[in-house]
C-alpha cells in the first residue's frame, strides 16, 4: 500500500503501536539492570552468569535483525511485527516464572529474538505509512520513546523490585504487550511487502549469525589472547558472508546498498560508530559517580537522567528538522557535539563539580539526540520501498552491534587497568585512569563518525543522481 492511501487516523494508530513497541525493550533492559543484584541473590547467579542476562538478549537481537528484516519483506511486515509483539509478551511471562538463572537467560534470549521482529519491522512500517515529508518527525518521536524507556527504567524498576520483587518488572509488561498486540493486529490495515524474488537465504543467515556469535564471544566473553581465535573466526565469517551475498541469487541483503548507495552505506557506518562510541558512557559515568564520588545507585541514576531526558526532548525536534534540511547536516552537528562532550570527560577528576558533570551529560544528550533520528531518516529515505524491511533491520543491527562493541571496549579497558577484582578505594586511582582512557577512545571513535556522517553526501541530491536506481522512490 502507498503512504498516500492511509488516513491520518491510521497513521496515528501506527505511530502509537510502533512507539509502544519501541518502549518495551529499553524499559525492560534499564529496569532489569537495577534488579540484577537481587536476581543474583535469589537465583544463585554469579557475576558472569548475570552478565549473560543482558548479553544473551543483545546477541539474539543482533543475530535475528537482518534475517527478520528480509523475511518481513517477503511475507509481510505487519505479520512479523505482530508475531514479534506476541512472542515478546509470552517470553516476559516465561521470565517472570523462571526458577533458575539459566531459565531466565533462555527466556531473555528468546525475548531478544522477539525484539528483533519488532525493531526489524516497526520503523519499516512507519516509513511505509508516512510520506517522506513527515518521516523525520515520526522517527524522532519513535526515538524519543526509546530514550523515555531508558529514562523510566531505572526508577520504575527500582520501585517495582523494592515493593513487589524483580519478577514484577516482567509481570507489568504483559498486559501492555497483550493490548499492543491486539491493537496492532486489528488496527493496522493492509500489509506491506517488498518485491523479493527467490527463496530465503538460509546459508547467508547462518553465516551472519555465526559471525556475530564469534565476535560477541571474542569481545565480551573472553579476555586476552583467548579472544583472538574467536575474533579472527568472526571476521573471516563476516568476509565469507559478504562474498556469498554477492553471488547468491536472492541475498539476505543486497551488498550494493552498502557499496554503491553512498548515503545508505555511510549512514549505517555512522550509526555503528556512534553506538560503539557512546553506549557505554552511562555505564562508565555510573562507575565514576558510585565508586569515586560515593553516590548510591539512586543518586547516580538521577544524575544520569540528564542525558536520557535531554535525548528524549531533542530527538523529535531533530527529526522534524531533518524533514526540512539535509539530514547529513543535522546528524553531523550532533556527532561534533558528542565529540566535544566525550573529550571533556577525559579530564574528570575526584573533585569535578557535580554541576559540571550534569552540564556535560546535557551536552552529550543534545549531541546524541541530534544524531539519532536524522541518521535513521537518511537510512530509510535512501532506499526503495521494497528494501524498507532490510533498511529498518540495518538500523537495529548497527545499534546492537555498536552496543556490543562499546561494552567490549569498556570491559577491555577496565580489565587492563583494574583487573578482575572487586573495586576498593585503593583501586580508585586506577579506575579513574581507566575511565579517562575509555572516554578518550570513545571521543576518537566519535570523531571518525563525524567523517562517516559528513562524507555520505546529500540525500536529496542522491535521489535524483547516480544512486537513483538504489535510492529510488523512497
Amino acid at each position: 500500500m502507498d503512504s498516500s492511501e492511509h488516513s491520518r487516523a491510521e497513521r496515528r494508530l501506527a505511530l502509537i503501536v510502533a512507539t509502544m513497541a519501541s518502549f518495551f525493550t529499553p524499559f525492560l533492559a534499564a529496569a532489569l539492570n537495577v534488579a540484577l543484584p537481587v536476581i543474583g541473590e535469589e537465583l544463585g547467579m554469579h557475576a558472569v552468569a548475570l552478565s549473560w542476562v543482558a548479553t544473551g538478549f543483545i546477541l539474539a537481537t543482533a543475530v535475528c535483525l537482518l534475517p527478520v528484516g528480509r523475511l518481513a519483506d517477503m511475507i509481510g511486515r505487519k505479520r512479523v511485527f505482530v508475531a514479534g509483539l506476541a512472542l515478546f509478551t509470552a517470553s516476559a511471562v516465561g521470565c517472570a516464572l523462571a526458577r533458575s538463572g539459566w531459565g531466565l537467560i533462555a527466556f531473555r534470549t528468546l525475548q531478544g529474538g522477539a525484539s528483533a521482529m519488532m525493531f526489524g519491522t516497526g520503523v519499516a512500517i512507519l516509513a511505509s505509512i508516512f510520506p517522506s515529508g513527515e518521516r523525520g518527525r515520526v522517527l524522532g518521536l519513535n526515538a524519543a520513546t526509546v530514550y523515555t524507556g531508558l529514562s523510566a527504567g531505572p526508577f520504575l524498576g527500582g520501585l517495582l523490585t523494592h515493593h513487589w520483587g524483580w519478577r514484577s518488572i516482567f509481570v507489568v509488561s504483559v498486559p501492555a504487550g497483550l493490548a499492543t498486540t491486539a491493537v496492532a493486529w486489528r488496527g493496522l490495515k493492509g500489509e506491506w511487502r517488498g518485491e523479493v524474488r527467490g527463496p530465503f537465504d538460509v546459508v547467508g543467515a547462518a553465516m551472519y549469525a555465526a559471525a556475530l556469535v564469534a565476535l560477541t564471544i571474542g569481545f565480551v566473553a573472553t579476555r586476552g589472547m583467548a579472544a583472538l581465535p574467536w575474533l579472527a573466526a568472526g571476521v573471516a565469517l563476516l568476509g565469507g558472508f559478504i562474498v556469498w551475498e554477492r553471488r547468491v541469487e536472492a541475498p539476505l541483503i543486497d551488498v550494493r546498498l552498502l557499496t554503491e548507495n553512498v548515503v545508505f552505506g555511510r549512514s549505517g557506518l555512522a550509526a555503528l560508530i556512534n553506538y560503539a562510541a557512546t553506549f557505554a558512557v552511562a555505564f562508565l559515568v555510573s562507575l565514576y559517580l558510585q565508586y569515586i564520588r560515593g553516590l548510591d545507585p539512586r543518586g547516580a541514576g538521577l544524575v544520569l537522567l540528564t542525558q536520557s531526558l535531554t535525548m528524549a526532548v531533542v530527538s523529535p525536534m531533530a527529526g522534524r528538522l531533518s524533514d526540512r534540511i539535509e539530514p547529513r547536516i543535522v546528524a553531523t552537528e550532533g556527532m561534533v557535539i558528542g565529540v566535544a562532550g566525550l573529550a571533556w570527560l577525559c579530564f574528570l577528576d575526584r573533585e569535578t563539580p557535580m554541576v559540571v558533570i550534569v552540564a556535560v551529560l546535557f551536552v552529550l544528550g543534545v549531541g546524541f539526540g541530534l544524531f539519532s533520528s536524522p541518521n535513521t531518516n537518511a537510512i530509510m529515505s535512501a532506499v526503495d520501498k521494497r528494501d524498507y524491511g532490510v533498511a529498518s533491520a540495518m538500523v537495529g543491527t548497527m545499534r546492537m552491534v555498536g552496543q556490543m562493541l562499546s561494552m567490549g571496549i569498556a570491559a577491555a579497558v577496565l580489565a587492563y587497568f583494574v583487573g578482575p577484582t572487586a573495586i576498593t578505594p585503593a583501586l580508585h586511582g586506577q579506575l579513574l585512569k581507566a575511565l579517562r582512557v575509555a572516554f578518550g577512545i570513545s571521543a576518537v571513535l566519535c570523531a571518525l563518525g563525524v567523517w562517516a556522517s559528513l562524507s555520505r553526501g546529500n540525500l536529496r541530491k542522491s535521489r535524483g543522481g547516480a544512486t537513483g536506481t538504489l535510492a529510488g522512490s523512497a
